[in-house]
């Protein structure tokens, strides 16, 4: 496994992949840092597309990546990932509503979960999945940085904690 850390405006950033594809996009100053394992080896090279391409989204002039993904996890799990990224830059939607999506409308306290183990945050967009009041929930980089990213993309829409 591959390994490079960024500096972004919601902190340092971990990437982790194999050199093909991205397997986990970590906030490091979120409630459960990612620790790097002995056997990974630091190499930013295979990073570089994925680097250039967030820079562009925090600088406001990306709104959808193209960097290939391996999600690991449940079947359940990777539905709702999949689930998460079809939901448009600068739109938020409920966790109760990805249930419905998916197919499973009893469901949304199961999507939280689900939204809490993404693996690859900001690119898999869990940020954009609040409350059904509209309230900004659990969110694993904390709820200050899920403000970030959706003031980022809503920058006309003021958001409450």
């Amino acid at each position: 496994m591959r390994y490079t850390t960024i500096e972004s405006p919601i902190g340092e950033l971990l990437l982790l992949g194999d050199g093909d594809t991205l397997r986990g996009l970590f906030m490091q100053g979120g409630r459960r840092p990612v620790r790097v394992a002995a056997d990974w080896q630091q190499d930013a090279a295979p990073f570089a597309g994925v680097t250039a391409q967030l820079r562009e989204y925090f600088a406001g002039d990306r709104t959808v990546f193209d960097v290939p993904l391996q999600l690991d996890g449940t079947p359940f799990e990777r539905s709702v990932w999949s689930a998460l990224q079809e939901i448009p830059y600068g739109e938020t939607t409920s966790y109760g509503e990805v249930a419905r999506r998916i197919g499973q409308p009893t469901a949304a306290r199961a999507v939280g979960l689900a939204n809490g183990r993404n693996p690859i945050a900001v690119i898999v967009p869990c940020h954009r999945v609040i409350g059904a009041n509209g309230s900004l929930t659990g969110y694993g980089g904390g709820l200050e940085r899920k403000r970030t990213l959706l003031a980022l993309e809503q920058p006309s829409i003021q958001l409450a904690l």
